[in-house]
Formats: C-alpha cells, structure tokens, sequence
C-alpha cells in the first residue's frame, strides 16, 4: 500500500514561500502529518565563456547568515518556461545572455521539507545583455576558471547545494570531455 495524501492544509503564506500541513495515511495504514514548505520551482545556469571561465555571483543568505559564491540562480515566474527563465536569470544576474543554453538535469532541491524543483541548465556563446537585478539582491559577479572551479568545489570553498549539484552534472564539460558550441 502506498502513501496517501489524505488532506492538505495551508498553514503560512510568505513572500517567497507557503507552508503547508500535509496529512497522509503511511503503506503500514497509520496517518502522519508532514509540514512541507511549497515553494516555486528553480533554475540554476552554469555560464561558462569561450576562455573556459565559469560565473558566479557571490550573494548574501539568510539560511547562511553571511554571502555565498554560486552559480546564477532563480525562481521560475508563473506560466514561464524554465528555458526562458534561465535565460532572463542570466541577464539579470550576471548581465549576459547565451547563444546556447541547454538542460544539464533536474532535481528537487530538499525534498524531505520542500517540494522545490531545481532545473540546471548550460549557457554558452556568451554576451552581453544586462538586464535590471531584482531590487533586494546585490550581486557580485565572480569569474573563475574551470581549472579552478573543481580545486574550489573539493577543497570546500562552495557551500550552496544547487552550486554543487549543477557542477556535478556539468563535469563533462568542465573536464573538457564534451564540445560547446557557441
């Protein structure tokens, strides 16, 4: 027997995300309630330039109650495509689009509290193409090459988890074994 959501119950309702009460009967019969936070499924882009640099941006965190380098990053606007929302992070982000941008994977970022879908893309054939950042980030824009990005991620120097998943499927690329084109 399956679990089973029996009902679903909204509790919280915040700027960026809801909590929700979710009661479900467990495959042994039994009911448990679970809080989950719902919150608007995500890209993260993983920019690289035809010099083999990767962009950052190092960003302040609350959860890390200090700033964080990672990739650009964000949240998918309602009825977007998460293509057209990589590339509009892009551009508010980092002040670039792509000529190319194409999917690296998929996953849900926590999913043991969130139902949070991450989707990680590839951007290459960079240029420029600012657009205005959402009026509370401030971003600072890190280039680093790919033959220092995976030294950083083993040696510890990343601490966002999109970041270091999305580098993890972009490994192909930054060890060289896949062709970009622009």
């Amino acid at each position: 027997m399956p679990f089973t959501t029996l009902k679903r119950e909204k509790k919280y309702q915040a700027h960026v995300f809801d909590v929700a009460k979710i009661h479900v009967r467990l495959p042994d019969g039994r009911e448990r309630s679970y809080d989950l936070v719902e919150h608007g499924d995500s890209v993260t882009i993983l920019p690289i330039d035809s010099d083999g640099n990767i962009y950052f941006v190092t960003q302040h965190r609350v959860g890390a109650n200090g700033d964080l380098l990672e990739l650009p990053a964000g949240v998918i606007n309602e009825n977007e495509e998460p293509i057209k929302c990589a590339q509009r992070e892009l551009r508010e982000e980092i002040g670039m689009d792509a000529h190319k941008i194409q999917p690296l994977g998929n996953f849900y970022l926590a999913p043991g509290y969130t139902d949070e879908y991450m989707y990680v893309f590839l951007a290459s054939g960079l240029f420029s193409a600012p657009l205005a950042p959402d009026d509370d980030e401030f971003l600072d824009v890190v280039k680093i090459p790919t033959t220092e990005v995976l030294r950083k991620a083993f040696a510890g120097e990343f601490q966002d988890g999109k970041t270091l998943a999305a580098l993890l499927l972009a490994l192909p690329v930054i060890n060289g074994n896949a062709v970009l084109e622009a």
